[in-house]
This record gives C-alpha cells, sequence and structure tokens, in this order.
C-alpha cells in the first residue's frame, strides 16, 4: 500500500516546464520598429522585443508558406522529406511525430490557431485543438501548453485589396532599388505596413490575454513571420529578402538559465536562425529530448551558433523552380539549377497584384535599370551577394576574380549540405514519387553526389568535357 502511494505522489510530482507561445504572422519581412524600420507602426512587437531579443539574421529556409510550415513542425528540411512543392501531400515514415505530437506525448496541451498546410500527411492526431478557437484556456489546471496564433493580415491576398486608404503615407515609403517607383507599388507598400500595423494588434491581443492569466512569467514567447513580404521578388524569391524573418525570443526571468549566452533583454542577436531550428528550440525549453532525425538545433542555451543556413523554392503556384541558397550572414550564395527561367515567371496568383503587373508593363517598355530588369531575365547559374556592402542583392559578384574565393566556399557549403540532407529535388518530382511506391520519399537513397554532380554540370558546364552531356543523357540511371 506505501508503495503505490509512493508511487501514486511520484506521478504527481513533475517539475516545472514553461508554457510556450508562437506567435506567427504571414508574408512580412523584419519590417518592425525594433529592427530599426522607422516607417513601420508596432508598438506591441517592440515592447516585446525590449523584454526578449531580435534576431537579425533569422531564416524561414523557404519563401512560401507550406515548405516552410513543414519544417518548422517537423524540425526537417522540406527538401530531405520530398516535400517542396507548394501544397504537396507526402507521406513520412510512422515513426515521425511532428513536433506538436512529442510536446503532447509529453504532457502538453497543445493548441493551434488555425492555420496548419503543412505538405506532408500526419500520422495520427496532431493537436489537442487546432481551430478559430483553440486556446490555452481550455487546458487542464496547471497543464503547460504549447500555443500557436497565426494571424493573416499580411497575407499577400490583403496587400493588394482595393479599396483601400492608406495609413502609412505612400509619399513618405522608402521603395528598394530593384523596384521601379511607381505609384502602384507606392500604394502596394503602404498598404502592406498598414497590414503588419494590424498583425502588431493582434499580437498585442494575445499578449493581453497572457497578462490577464498571470502568465507572462512562465512563458517563454517565439514571435516570427512565416517569410517575406508579399510583395514580388519576397515571396517566393530564394534571396535574402524573400527568406529573412523577423525573430523574436522572449525568456522570462525565472526562466533566464534556457536563454542562449550573452542574453541581453532588448539587444539583438547576429546568429543564424532557422525554422528548422525551432523545433528543437521548444523541445529543449520543454526538457524533451530532440529526436535525432532533426536537422536543426536549439537557438538556446548551451548550442554553439550555427555558421550557416539554407533555403530552397521549387514548384509553386503553376511554375517550375529549382534553386537552392546559403548565407552566412554577409554572403548569400544562390544556385539556379534551371537557369533559362527568370526568378519573375509568370504566375497567376502574384499577376494579381498591382505592383507586379506595374513593374512587368515597365520590363516590356523597357523603362527599367538593369538592376530592376534582371528580375524578368534569364538568370546565370550563380549569384553571389554581399549583405554588408549590398543589402538590397543587386549586384551580382560570382565573375568578379576577388571573390573568387568566397564564391568557392559557398558554393562547397551548399553542394555539400544538399548531399548530406539527401535533396529530393536532385530527383525530378514524377520520378522520386514513382520510386517512393510502398514507402516514402524520405527513404530514397540514391546516389546524391552522382545526381549533384550531373545538376551541377548541365546547368553550370563548369567544364568544356566532350561527350558528358551526351554520356548522361544515355545513363542506365533516369534521374
Amino acid at each position: 500500500m506505501i508503495s503505490l502511494l509512493l508511487a501514486s505522489a511520484s506521478a504527481l510530482i513533475q517539475p516545472e516546464r514553461p508554457n510556450i507561445l508562437w506567435i506567427t504572422w504571414e508574408d512580412a519581412g523584419p519590417h518592425l520598429g525594433c529592427y530599426g524600420d522607422t516607417y513601420a507602426t508596432t508598438p506591441h512587437l517592440d515592447q516585446l522585443a525590449s523584454a526578449g531579443m531580435a534576431y537579425e539574421r533569422a531564416w524561414s529556409n523557404v519563401p512560401v508558406c507550406a515548405p516552410a510550415r513543414t519544417t518548422l513542425i517537423t524540425g526537417m528540411h522540406a527538401a530531405s522529406l520530398g516535400a517542396l512543392p507548394m501544397r504537396s501531400t507526402v507521406e513520412v515514415p510512422e515513426s515521425i511525430e511532428l513536433l506538436p505530437q512529442i510536446m503532447r506525448r509529453n504532457g502538453y496541451y497543445c493548441t493551434n490557431r488555425a492555420k496548419t498546410d503543412y505538405n506532408i500527411i500526419p500520422h495520427g492526431k496532431v493537436w489537442d485543438e487546432s481551430s478559430g478557437k483553440a486556446h490555452w484556456r481550455n487546458r487542464e489546471a496547471g497543464q503547460p501548453f504549447f500555443a500557436v496564433f497565426n494571424f493573416t493580415q499580411s497575407h499577400e491576398s490583403q496587400i493588394r485589396r482595393r479599396p483601400h486608404k492608406a495609413v502609412h503615407d505612400p509619399a513618405k515609403a522608402v521603395i528598394p532599388p530593384y523596384w521601379p517607383d511607381l505609384p502602384e507599388i507606392r500604394q502596394d507598400w503602404a498598404q502592406y505596413y498598414d497590414k503588419v500595423t494590424e498583425i502588431d494588434s493582434a499580437a498585442g491581443r494575445v499578449l493581453d490575454q497572457l497578462d490577464e492569466d498571470g502568465l507572462r512569467d512562465n512563458t517563454i514567447i517565439f514571435a516570427f513571420a512565416d517569410h517575406g513580404s508579399g510583395m514580388p521578388r519576397h515571396k517566393r524569391m530564394p534571396y535574402d529578402s524573400g527568406l529573412r524573418v523577423p525573430l523574436i525570443v522572449s525568456v522570462p526571468e525565472k526562466w533566464r538559465h534556457l536563454a542562449p549566452d550573452k542574453w541581453m533583454p532588448g539587444g539583438t542577436r547576429d546568429e543564424m536562425a532557422g525554422f528548422v531550428d525551432l523545433a528543437p528550440s521548444v523541445l529543449q525549453a520543454a526538457g524533451i529530448e530532440a529526436p535525432e532525425r532533426m536537422q536543426g538545433r536549439s537557438i538556446l542555451a548551451g548550442n554553439e551558433p550555427k555558421a550557416l543556413q539554407f533555403g530552397y523554392r521549387d514548384r509553386m503556384d503553376e511554375r517550375e523552380d529549382f534553386c537552392r541558397t546559403v548565407t552566412d550572414g554577409r554572403f548569400v550564395y544562390v544556385r539556379n539549377f534551371l537557369p533559362h527561367k527568370p526568378h519573375g515567371q509568370h504566375y497567376d496568383y502574384g499577376f494579381k497584384t498591382p505592383t507586379t503587373v506595374a513593374w512587368h508593363n515597365e520590363y516590356l517598355a523597357g523603362h527599367l535599370t538593369p538592376a530592376q530588369a534582371s528580375y524578368w531575365q534569364p538568370r546565370p547559374p550563380e549569384e553571389l551577394f554581399d549583405l554588408q556592402t549590398d543589402p538590397f542583392e543587386i549586384h551580382n559578384l560570382a565573375q568578379e576574380p576577388q571573390f573568387k574565393g568566397d564564391l568557392a566556399r559557398m558554393r562547397e557549403h551548399l553542394s555539400a549540405w544538399m548531399i548530406e540532407n539527401s535533396d529530393k529535388a536532385l530527383l525530378p518530382e514524377s520520378l522520386r514519387h514513382r520510386l517512393s511506391e510502398g514507402s516514402t520519399q524520405l527513404e530514397l537513397m540514391p546516389n546524391y553526389a552522382r545526381l549533384y554532380d550531373s545538376a551541377d554540370y548541365a546547368s553550370r558546364r563548369v567544364v568544356d568535357e566532350k561527350g558528358r552531356l551526351k554520356t548522361m543523357l544515355d545513363d542506365e540511371d533516369p534521374a
């Protein structure tokens, strides 16, 4: 009897664990006051940053929502899972639990309000509740929670909605040099900032509810967008402009031992952080060991800062592409495996935005500068940008002799990552579906080094090797 009582008491006595809150929003870059943007009006998120820290070099890993959210929820690159094309439904092994499933199994109450939009087919129940009414307030008394609140006001579809009376003065908008200065662009850009202000107000309401419930001191907060803004040359773009997102992490005093080294409330952090790192970060905060199959690394205490982040884009909307990106915080290296296609391929959804139409019309009329026109033209196989001197990524340094070493270094980082992580885009999409029948794309293990070598040669033609292309076309391996 005594042993039974002791066992029952032991089951009831659990170490206290922090609550974890994700505040996320759609289609928005780091256009917040706390990032030094004086055009922005974001008092609530700025205040959150004053209690936490803002990451200057956070990447979503994918410049469009579904594969980005797939990376978030699995802690694995969508490129490894084969879950690259927008809104695909890819099977994964039953052994792969999604982040909220791991948290629920360890006693957390997990809610999502309310977007999922994953590119994979989950096994079993994922959330305790995923709906427009999901809230931490529905949990059992004393139960720790992992809650996600996602806001859509800044989505691409909203920056083109008319009529709209701009709150931010379009005349005062700072227009990046890769866009022409046109009234349509000023209107859309100002409207985007208006929508970010709406996001800020929505985030403020969630933070107020946290305060009302007396939970702020026991809750670690991550606030971030899902990729760059919905403007053309941001969303869908494998540049810093499409991949860089705001990321604010607030760790209350009670849990400060979980904060990364050199934590300074109100400060900024320069190390790399990506979506692939957020699942391991949440698990570390909850005291749960991350599965070995996760490819990210926690950004919290006791972990060396990451030196690199990787990005990718493939099929989305009605157009195909195959781009990979790596950054070390200073340089951005972009590998275009389909260089004959421009970054600005025509896609119906994007051409509903006034900015896209006006910009393209100016291109057809021959009114653009070379930097503005390049978006609509075939691309070089390789692009290299120096964010220190060229934050808008308009001067390609790949052919500059003085950057030959940086180009080779970044190329090697990317090729090694693609091979090590079994990048499924090295297999044609139809082929990887056919080969994975009866298993999953994650389990496909062809010779990725050989596939990369072929893709690299075919698109970059680094050597003039007589007959090699014909040999590749005659190869027994259909990939």
